[in-house]
């Protein structure tokens, strides 16, 4: 009795959530499968057919999952780009209507061909007609997100998300019964009318308070999760499906968020609890005597899996023979439209639990363990496909161009006179005088090599009282670190310009004197905030990053930066990030007289011939700069990328780094290479990010 009392607390139901959510993905992850599989694998395992430690019905549990469901929508609503998706509408919804209308004749078919009723064999074809961007990661970090083909099929998640929750919305109508041609026309009526009040009404609200809150970022924070509870609740009103709410408030704030640390802290409460939580709900739906019964008539499953897999791959066929797109973009735009997770997984668990007055429900067990495994399937074929064929899509050299942390210093000199504006300038925030005078010198370096100057910062943290003892005391501190600054630079003949700043936040403090003096660059030092706190609340680095206007430089130096004689920069991909990390270890090679070399670490698996066309790539990118710098490229074979760039960074002084975050559009976090190398680097760092980052 005490045993089972313990088990049905609430408080331990959300601790052993917390343990699993903590410990299954990372192990997944390290066999190369996506951390949700393992949620729903410790789902089965704690579950009723396992240890029974959880129980589906559960207050605790069901709260969770309900949120995280919609969370889940929420968030994939929120990760479609809309300012890709207006470049190319067009393109985006001719092949949201193949990729939609495809799979859905499929899915038809394959519920009528299994004796399901129309009503349900629709449903099935909706579930099969969406698709997640699972796979988005791994083109942005090839840097190919700007490839038309790439862009279409991003453009057209908003269409077949938007078109199967509508199907669903009907659906779910139909079945609870008493549905006429009226109660349809009315149900569509009203969530038009329901779609727009969210899409306009959240959008047009969200941008005036966020114009009114400023800096408030718990109220702004407040405000995004307000907005989708009401969306959820606005839909539940006219009678359809609370994802769909969720899904259009996500679409309704994309633009308001944009890329702003709100949206970070949005995405990460969902993708470290609730979405998770979801997923392990879904295990402990799964009931094993019926999953193997379903097994042994294995055939919905093969066929649903088939069709899945055949309808998606004629739709970008289709989409290939009408745009004129090449091989390598036909294979990726099928990939990145395969993995079913979001929308599909959400609507099949709400489709299983709609049951009618008599007692059925509208997909049975068998349709909903076919869902999962297709899910299966997909999320790990889908993302093993784009890695392969993306890499064969060709690089944009007109978006390459267009990118300030690219360009800076080729064009600076033209921009300055054009613009009569001051001179190159880089903004120096100190703060600890143990690490200032390397951090000085590194600005003064590249401050001398642009014939610019340099702008040390120190930000005062404001008081109430402008008169108050303890302020006083720290602006006399902060001029006598700014007075040593001064004498630094002037050992290299550089501009100063120092600068006081009182302000109530140490990062906007940063961004906004860089805007007054219209800086080219941030130099930085290197902040300890590190783990879960920075993950909740940000460290100075990462808001810096957020909202600077130009580049921003991070630096851990162990030596003086005239003494760097060898740089090493790791290069995984060519996009403009990369090609910023090159041309910016280029400029310090230049100013000593030093050695680059650029080190990209290939897969076991992959071609020679594909490892020969990316190094003819680089080396070209490399002979268009212009600064002539003893630059080689060095290219390794190895399947832990981190372990080896680690075990090569032994040899340089300096390694450059770039800072780029990735998210699925599940909001389910993926493991980065940067953060295990900044860790155990043993020489010193320069982590770089271009602004809004």
């Amino acid at each position: 009795m005490a045993i089972e009392s313990l088990v049905n607390s609430p408080i331990i139901a959300f601790t052993i959530l917390l343990a699993v959510i903590l410990t299954v993905p990372p192990i997944f992850e390290r066999l190369r499968l996506p951390g949700l599989v393992g949620l729903l694998v410790a789902g089965v395992i704690l579950g009723q057919n396992g240890l029974k430690l959880l129980n589906s019905d559960s207050e605790t549990i069901n709260l969770l999952s309900e949120i995280g469901k919609i969370y889940l929508m929420f968030v994939a609503g929120l990760e479609i780009d809309l300012e890709q998706f207006r470049r190319t509408r067009n393109r985006s919804i001719g092949f949201g209507i193949f990729t939609f209308i495809v799979p859905l004749i499929f899915g038809i078919i394959t519920g009528r061909l299994f004796n399901f009723s129309w009503n349900t064999s629709l449903l099935i074809g909706s579930l099969l007609a969406s698709h997640t961007l699972l796979a988005y990661p791994i083109v942005s970090r090839l840097g190919v997100v700007t490839n038309e083909a790439v862009t279409v099929t991003i453009g057209a998640t908003i269409f077949t998300d938007t078109g199967a929750l509508l199907i669903l919305a009907v659906c779910v109508g139909i079945h609870g019964g008493d549905f006429s041609a009226l109660s349809l026309a009315t149900l569509l009526g009203g969530l038009a009318i329901y779609s727009a009040v969210v899409l306009f009404g959240f959008d047009w609200a969200g941008k005036q308070f966020f114009r009114r809150s400023g800096d408030e970022q718990s109220n702004q924070f407040l405000f995004i999760l307000l907005a989708l509870f009401l969306a959820s609740v606005g839909a539940q009103v006219i009678g359809v499906e609370k994802i769909v709410g969720a899904f259009l408030a996500g679409l309704a704030v994309n633009d308001v968020l944009g890329r702003s640390p709100v949206k970070e802290k949005v995405e990460f409460i969902g993708s470290a609890l609730f979405i998770p939580c979801f997923f392990i709900d879904m295990g402990l739906l799964i009931d094993i005597p019926a999953f193997l019964k379903t097994l042994s008539s294995i055939w919905l499953t093969v066929v649903i899996v088939i069709a899945l897999i055949a309808s998606k791959f004629i739709a970008a066929l289709l989409a290939k023979l009408l745009y004129r797109y090449n091989t390598a973009e036909l294979l990726t735009m099928w990939s990145l439209s395969l993995p079913q997770v979001a929308a599909t997984l959400a609507a099949a668990l709400v489709a299983y639990q709609t049951v009618n007055p008599a007692g059925e429900r509208l997909i049975n067990e068998g349709v909903l363990n076919s869902v999962i495994v297709l899910m299966l399937v997909t999320s790990i074929l889908g993302p093993v496909i784009t890695a392969r064929s993306a890499t064969l899509l060709q690089v944009s050299e007109a978006d390459l161009a267009a990118d300030k942390l690219t360009t800076w210093w080729e064009n600076s000199e033209e921009e300055l006179v054009e613009n009569h504006a001051e001179n190159f300038t880089i903004i120096v925030p100190i703060y600890n005088p143990q690490t200032q005078r390397y951090l000085i010198e590194m600005a003064a370096l590249l401050a001398r090599h642009e014939s610019g100057k340099i702008v040390p910062l120190a930000i005062t943290k404001a008081h109430i009282q402008m008169d108050d003892p303890q302020l006083v005391v720290a602006l006399e501190e902060n001029k006598k670190r700014l007075n040593l600054a001064k004498e630094i630079s002037q050992e290299f003949d550089v501009e100063v310009s120092p600068v006081i700043r009182i302000d109530d936040d140490a990062a906007l403090g940063i961004s906004r004197t860089s805007r007054e003096q219209n800086a080219n660059l941030v130099v930085m030092g290197w902040s300890r905030t590190t783990g879960l706190r920075a993950r909740l609340f940000g460290s100075v680095i990462d808001s810096v990053f957020w909202s600077s206007h130009c580049p921003v430089a991070v630096t851990r130096l162990l030596s003086s930066p005239a003494t760097i004689q060898r740089i090493m920069v790791p290069v995984g991909d060519l996009t403009k990030q990369t090609i910023g990390a090159v041309r910016f270890a280029q400029i310090l090679a230049d100013v000593n007289q030093a050695e680059v070399v650029l080190l990209h670490v290939s897969d076991r698996k992959t071609p020679p011939h594909l490892v020969d066309r990316f190094t003819a790539q680089l080396s070209e990118i490399v002979d268009k700069g212009q600064l002539q710098v003893n630059t080689h490229i060095q290219t390794i074979k190895g399947d832990d990328i981190a372990r080896v760039i680690i075990h090569e960074a032994q040899k340089f002084d300096l390694a450059i780094l770039r800072s780029v975050r990735y998210r699925t559009a599940g909001g389910l976090a993926v493991s980065y290479v940067t953060t295990q190398v900044i860790r155990e680097l043993k020489c010193s760092i320069v982590l770089l990010g271009e602004p809004n980052s």
